[in-house]
């Protein structure tokens, strides 16, 4: 079964809502069960599986609030997209291992999302403007 653009942008703004819900469950269901996460550059590096993938998404909800995804612009591919965003909310915890400190926080995203026979998520891939976060979360010494 080849998925739509719509039934695409369906399934990711599905997650994309219960990320802004800080709804782990929700998230994850949104996944395979044997999804491959890798948001580049995280420290544990890609996870394979819905429970691998928990403890990256309790530590967003920890140290980012009142997120809102924008997403810029997509392309689609025969079950795959590409999705260009931008994040904007508060850094309250430590994102990306920085002192967040309630600041206001804006950033881009790249999403490259990988889809199931089933409508799921199947690969995550994400790429994170750390270069916008640096310069927003300045750190003292």
């Amino acid at each position: 079964m080849v998925m739509t653009p719509s039934e695409m942008d369906r399934k990711l703004d599905e997650h994309f809502g219960f990320e802004a819900q800080d709804n782990v469950q929700g998230v994850l269901a949104t996944l395979t069960a044997d999804v491959e996460h890798d948001v580049v550059g995280w420290p544990s590096g890609p996870s394979r599986g819905r429970d691998a993938a928990r403890p990256f998404y309790e530590a967003l909800f920890a140290d980012l609030s009142e997120g809102k995804v924008q997403s810029l612009r997509r392309l689609y591919g025969n079950d795959f997209m590409v999705d260009d965003s931008l994040w904007t909310g508060k850094a309250p915890g430590r994102p990306f291992g920085l002192e967040g400190r309630d600041r206001p926080l804006a950033f881009r995203l790249l999403h490259v999302i990988e889809f199931a026979e089933s409508g799921d998520i199947r690969r995550e891939n994400v790429w994170v403007d750390i270069g916008a976060i640096l310069q927003q979360l300045p750190q003292t010494a």
